[in-house]
């Protein structure tokens, strides 16, 4: 029997913010005594090796198991393990367990703690529940694919765990409206996976928006990929052994489909079902996060979106505007910057771009001064991370917190919904955050979850 949780709700209609009750009631997890004793002594009880290293005991500079962060991660594969790769460096990080339905997966992150604390200390499942009951557990690190992350952070908060969550971090603007409510209902510490809030040249070409030397801020750009959502499904393949990949847990809450070894293999990536809002969201999740910190817009999002092939114009109602164009654009405008990700920032005295490469071009050289050294590739969670960690010391809220994570999801599946329906303009209320008089635009603002994991059905 698998653990109990209360289910999350999801509704067909129109957006709204409010949290729902469910979101507010404590998990309760289902009393099972024969697996409440296994867990105990799968989980907890863990062989002590014989001679003890010195780092365990705090002695040699290491900071004593007291002071210590114990993280957990839930589906790590490429990206997840580059992040975990960062948590692994910081010295008041202590990491024990991990989660994953492909054992293949779960092993390869084992090693990577084993190599770091030179004895085995990382258990390993492929149940998400026991990561989330373990009380020594102080943080969760989750990479799944797009279709988990919102649910998985949800559940995370509701076990009282802090969580660092890949982006992007939710498939519809319904689910980053329930991440954003949880988290902070629970009162947790939510850091998105958008690292470049904590990359230098980012953070350099922000400020001089921010602080006013660019003038009056009126545009921003952020580069996206081209829009192509792929309803397609690939052809069946014979199901795995669940304990080699437990494809039912693995598709989760989203639609059934027949097990192909691609999907499980990264190549979810562009099917609708699996990619969050036909790919803008994934890339938004990137730059338009970026572009709504330097407009100084982290508390809203556009009110309106023009569209123009694949070129989409988002509008504040300040009037600045928010252009959301492919990276190899050609024609005015190219971007100047070379390098993934690319963002420009223009006001009436000057415009500044930057991009993944680290290098930041500027309408004039006096802007550059102070520049950082471009020294850190746009990937790198480092810095990152260690912001995450701090926060969860302070409990003040990281640069990539909920809110700032739920506008600027918001604002790039809002955009997509429109492109998605073929509109040459959509409106939207960032009050109420739903489209306004479009029942159909309201519509795709949510997803309906799959059994076990939609309100109609309990978790057994």
């Amino acid at each position: 029997m698998r653990l109990g949780i209360n289910p999350i709700y999801t509704t067909s209609g129109p957006c709204w913010s409010e949290p729902h009750p469910l979101f507010l009631r404590k998990s309760t997890l289902m009393s099972d005594p024969t697996r409440r004793t296994f867990l105990k002594a799968a989980a907890f009880t863990i062989g002590m090796p014989t001679i003890i290293p010195a780092s365990v005991l705090g002695k040699n500079g290491a900071v004593a198991p007291s002071n210590r962060i114990v993280l957990g991660a839930v589906g790590l594969g490429g990206r997840g393990r580059k992040v975990l790769d960062c948590f692994l460096s910081q010295p008041d990080l202590q990491f024990v367990a991990v989660a994953d339905v492909q054992a293949e997966r779960a092993q390869r992150v084992r090693r990577m703690a084993m190599e770091k604390y030179a004895y085995d200390d990382c258990y390993t499942t492929s149940d998400m529940f026991e990561i989330f009951q373990r009380k020594d557990i102080d943080a969760v690190l989750t990479a799944t694919g797009d279709r988990w992350h919102a649910l998985v952070s949800i559940l995370a908060a509701k076990a009282g765990k802090d969580i660092y969550c890949e982006k992007p971090c939710s498939m519809t603007i319904r689910e980053s409206q329930e991440l954003a409510d949880t988290t902070n209902h629970y009162k947790r510490v939510f850091q998105a996976g958008t690292q470049r809030r904590n990359i230098d040249n980012f953070s350099f070409a922000a400020k001089l928006a921010r602080s006013g030397q660019l003038g009056q801020i009126h545009t921003v750009h952020a580069s996206i990929l081209e829009l192509k959502p792929n309803k397609e499904w690939l052809p069946e393949q014979p199901l795995p052994d669940p304990a080699v990949c437990d494809w039912d847990r693995w598709l989760g809450p989203a639609p059934w489909r027949p097990y192909n070894k691609a999907y499980v293999q990264r190549h979810w990536r562009g099917h609708y079902d699996f990619h969050a809002g036909a790919g803008l969201p994934d890339w938004g999740a990137h730059t338009v996060d970026l572009c709504q910190w330097a407009a100084n817009a982290d508390e809203t999002m556009p009110n309106r979106f023009e569209y123009n092939g694949n070129t989409i114009t988002g509008y504040y109602t300040n009037g600045v505007k928010l252009v959301m164009r492919l990276g190899g654009f050609k024609g005015e405008g190219d971007w100047v910057v070379p390098g993934t990700c690319p963002v420009r920032f223009e006001g009436d005295e000057g415009w500044v771009e930057t991009a993944d490469t680290g290098e930041i071009a500027a309408s004039a050289d006096s802007l550059l001064v102070g520049q950082p050294a471009a020294n850190i590739n746009g990937l790198s969670a480092l810095q990152h991370v260690r912001d995450f960690l701090d926060c969860v010391k302070s409990r003040e809220a990281p640069a990539a917190n909920a809110d700032v994570t739920r506008h600027g999801h918001i604002a790039s599946h809002a955009a997509a919904i429109g492109w998605q329906l073929g509109r040459d303009e959509i409106h939207f209320d960032p009050e109420t955050e739903a489209f306004i008089n479009d029942d159909e635009a309201n519509r795709m603002c949510s997803k309906e979850r799959r059994a076990p994991w939609n309100p109609s059905s309990r978790l057994v």
